[in-house]
């Protein structure tokens, strides 16, 4: 599996996969457990996308 498609956009991920996986695949740190799957994490960030989540997490650092 790829980690960005042909334009350079993160891919749909299912609201299953771990939060803990895309830290690993992407460097980031979210600052949640690992085992907390990515619908309950996009929940309490009211339901942003993926890209948002993790341009938010790189303006952080």
């Amino acid at each position: 599996m790829r980690s960005r498609n042909e334009n350079g956009r993160y891919r749909y991920k299912r609201g299953e996969t771990l939060v803990g996986n895309l830290e690993k695949r992407y460097g980031s740190d979210f600052g949640v457990r690992s085992d907390m799957k990515l619908e309950m994490l996009r929940r309490q960030h009211e339901e942003q996308p993926l890209t948002q989540l993790f341009k938010e997490q790189q303006d952080k650092q």
